[in-house]
């Protein structure tokens, strides 16, 4: 069987968020210090994940930028355009978010970490940054911490099938714990049921446990 891989909002899904929340005639006020609420909603086409929150027209154009050089591989590029919104924008969590991505893209993760850490600290509640949080921890196996952040991120969101798929995998081929495995496999799949390469993924599970 292929080695599943970990599930993640891309990059390039993230860019439209800020601009979406960020209408011009706002952008053009100075930021604020405040944590931005994070709405998470889910429809037809998947989750929109919507940060309520005001930048400068400068902080929104360097963000733009370093979303599609991250988009384009330019990881250097990427990762210094959004140490620069982070410094202009402490506030702003899904900076954080992406910056740690970025890191984690060239296999700095006591940076990614770090951004993840300093998201979670303005916002506890953000499933994107749990997430990736437990993506982290996986790769430096933690595989213990990344099973807990997978689960914060489920028990604030449980419809975020991305938490779940990860947990599946972590449970499966890490944690050894099949019946942790077969049911945030099953969870995800509900969710996501034209996902063929999960199923198979379920299938050898379940013939492994001799069902």
């Amino acid at each position: 069987m292929r080695k599943p891989a970990e599930a993640r909002l891309a990059l390039r899904l993230r860019a439209p968020l800020l601009a979406a929340a960020c209408l011009a005639a706002a952008c053009a006020g100075a930021g604020t210090t405040r944590p931005a609420r994070v709405e998470l909603t889910q429809g037809a086409s998947g989750f929109t994940i919507a940060e309520q929150v005001r930048v400068g027209t400068e902080v929104r154009a360097e963000f733009e930028r370093a979303v599609r050089a991250l988009e384009q591989e330019q990881y250097e590029s990427g990762i210094a355009a959004l140490v620069k919104v982070t410094e202009a924008a402490p506030y702003l969590t899904i900076a954080h978010i992406d910056l740690a991505i970025a890191y984690g893209r060239v296999n700095d993760l006591a940076r990614a970490q770090a951004s993840l850490a300093r998201a979670l600290e303005l916002n506890p509640r953000h499933p994107v940054a749990l997430n990736e949080m437990g993506i982290v921890y996986r790769r430096l196996g933690r595989f213990q911490e990344a099973r807990r952040s997978y689960e914060a991120a489920l028990a604030l969101h449980p419809e975020f099938h991305f938490a779940h798929r990860n947990l599946a995998i972590l449970c499966d081929l890490y944690l050894g714990d099949a019946g942790c495995a077969r049911e945030h496999y099953e969870l995800y799949l509900h969710a996501v049921p034209e996902d063929e390469t999960a199923g198979i993924w379920l299938a050898d599970l379940h013939t492994r446990m001799g069902r």
